[in-house]
This record gives structure tokens, C-alpha cells and sequence, in this order.
């Protein structure tokens, strides 16, 4: 059996999220969202967040980040957005669906992050008219693709920027634990103190099952979320196990633990081999750069991963999950140092 270094969506469920699942499975429950678990989160998460919101549970990334969007943005609106960034590359046009044609403006950068001047320049090289898109919404990825992180200062001048041009800011939070956990402030920080109007909060990566939540900050742009939620099929029936999830992810900072797990472990494989960097790990991806023979070593020895960036770069990407076995991290560690 190899071993698995490809993507934190391949681990187990965390058993505190399984053992709430179970609690919710006993008797009935109204559904739809209409159970006592589903009308706990919008004040949970107030607490959380330290700011009033409205949180909307769906079972994938891809349908937070599309509907989220589709709300924020019309048909003949447009989304700026980092290259790299997973609405980008990984979710088949769903924000266009979603939306009933929004365009992803794509903007470069280093380490898969925007930045203030490159919203304003990307602005500046589309100016619009009726002839154009009209750009409506920012969406930036926490932590991006790459595994670099947003500081709260970072999103403060970017929701700014947005905010100056009248547009809103989206946060992919895929990986949203991670980057707190990394930045070890308060989740407050990094979104409803920092401007942003909408969080796709991710738990599924983090020892969630099919959990994740679009968490409005701004509550003035719901707007017809829900009608979209529903229209898209993502009104679940049973939310209630769902719901449990979401709120047992967050119940004495279970969330950040697991992600400090992950982030811990990362850091100190990528201790091992510092020059095979592409860029120092700042959560729980790590991406390297070796030659053909080292790459095929590694995966002789069992181990799993992904090539990454342009064919034959030499990239390839190992993501730790909050479940990745000791022996496992060890093995690499011993594997990568005999490359040396």
C-alpha cells in the first residue's frame, strides 16, 4: 500500500466529526435545514467570526465557491482572480455556470497571491463600458494553491482595494484552518476584521465528511442565496448531519487542532530538504523541484503525490492531512534526505 501524499480530501473523517454524526442520527428531524442543529450555526458561528453572520452548509467546495459568487456577481459581471487559484483550474466553469456567465479576470503573482496594485492594474488594462464585463467580486484562495498564506494585513488592503472599486471580496477557505492555524490569530482577523463579505468555509480537507459553508459576513449580500442553493441542489435534505459537523469542526477549537497536526508535520518535512524547495510551506502543502530520476525514486519507494506546474518542470506537490500516520512522515523524511 503506497503512501499517500496526494490530497488532504483522501483522509478519514476526524472521529469527534464522526462521533457527531452518530449523535445526530437519533429519531427525526425536520429537513432542509429546518432542525435544531442547522439553526444553531448563524449564532455559533457569530461567536466564531465575532460578527454577525449567515451561514448556508453545502457538501463541496465547488458549490460554495460558485453559488457564493454567483450571488456577489450578475451574468455580465466579472470576477478578478489569481491564475492559480482553484475556481481557475479545478472546478470545470462552475462559477461561470452558477452565474449564468460571469468571466474570471486573471491576474499573476508570486507565490499564487494577489496584491492591491495588481487589482488596480488588472482594473486599469480593462476599462469598462457596455461592451464589457463589468467586474463585481475579488476571490482570493486561503491558503492558496501554492501553500502560501494571506496575512490579515494582506486581505485588510486587498477588501480596501475591492471595497474602493466597488467590488466585493470572496475567500476560498478550502484550507481556511490551516491558515489561521499558521497565522495563529483569531478567525476574526483574517475575514469579518479584514473586510471580507464572503467566506467559503472549508472543513472536508480538514477531517470533515462532504461539510462545508458559505459564510456571509456582509448580510445585506444574501440576497437569493438561498433560492440559488436550492436551484443548484445543494438545499440538503438531511442537513442536520451536516449542520452536526459544522459545528462540532469548531467546538473547542477541534479545527485548528487538526490543522496545526498538518501544518507541524509539513514544516518538518520541508526541514529535511530546504534547497528542493519551490517555496517555503507556510500550511500543509509542499511543493519541491527534482530532476526526473529523483521523482520516479520517490514514487518507486511507494510514495504518493502529484506532479505539479507546467509538463516536465520537475514540481510536485505533497499535501499532509490531519490524519497522515507518523511512519508515513518519517519515511518520507528519510526517503527526500537519501536524495540529497
Amino acid at each position: 500500500m503506497g503512501r499517500y501524499f496526494k490530497s488532504d480530501n483522501t483522509a478519514a473523517i476526524a472521529p469527534e466529526l464522526l462521533a457527531a454524526i452518530s449523535a445526530a442520527n437519533d429519531g427525526y428531524a425536520s429537513g432542509y435545514g429546518d432542525d435544531a442543529w442547522s439553526r444553531r450555526l448563524d449564532a455559533r458561528y457569530t461567536q466564531l467570526f465575532e460578527h454577525d453572520v449567515r451561514v448556508f452548509p453545502v457538501i463541496s467546495g465547488t458549490a460554495a465557491n460558485a453559488l457564493a459568487l454567483a450571488t456577489l456577481v450578475p451574468p455580465y459581471g466579472a470576477v478578478l482572480t489569481h491564475s492559480e487559484a482553484h475556481i481557475v483550474r479545478d472546478e470545470c466553469g462552475a462559477p461561470e455556470f452558477m452565474s449564468g456567465g460571469a468571466r474570471l479576470i486573471l491576474i499573476d503573482g508570486p507565490g499564487a497571491k494577489l496584491t492591491p496594485q495588481s487589482i488596480e492594474r488588472t482594473l486599469a488594462a480593462n476599462p469598462t463600458a457596455v461592451h464589457t464585463v463589468q467586474p463585481r467580486a475579488v476571490s482570493i484562495t486561503q491558503a492558496t494553491e501554492l501553500g502560501t498564506v494571506y496575512t490579515p494585513a494582506e486581505v485588510r488592503a486587498l477588501a480596501d482595494c475591492a471595497h474602493a472599486n466597488g467590488l466585493a471580496l470572496h475567500m476560498d477557505g478550502a484550507r481556511f484552518a490551516n491558515a489561521v492555524a499558521a497565522l495563529g490569530c483569531a478567525p476574526a482577523d483574517v475575514t469579518a476584521r479584514a473586510g471580507v463579505d464572503v467566506l467559503s468555509f472549508g472543513a472536508s480537507k480538514n477531517g470533515a465528511m462532504s461539510a462545508e459553508a458559505v459564510v456571509f459576513f456582509d448580510t445585506t449580500r444574501v440576497a437569493d442565496f438561498e433560492l440559488r442553493r436550492k436551484r443548484a441542489g445543494h438545499l440538503i435534505s438531511k442537513m442536520r448531519y451536516v449542520s452536526a459537523q459544522l459545528l462540532a469542526y469548531v467546538e473547542n477549537d477541534l479545527w485548528l487542532r487538526l490543522a496545526r497536526r498538518a501544518n507541524s508535520l509539513t514544516s518538518r518535512i520541508a526541514a529535511v530538504v530546504p534547497e528542493l524547495l519551490v517555496l517555503p510551506p507556510e500550511a500543509n502543502e509542499l511543493f519541491l523541484k527534482l530532476d526526473a530520476a529523483r521523482i520516479a525514486a520517490l514514487r518507486s519507494k511507494g510514495f504518493e503525490f502529484y506532479d505539479w506546474g507546467a509538463v516536465d518542470s520537475g514540481e510536485i506537490r505533497f499535501v499532509v492531512s490531519w490524519s497522515q500516520s507518523e511512519d508515513d512522515v518519517e519515511a518520507l523524511c528519510q526517503a527526500l534526505a537519501s536524495l540529497r
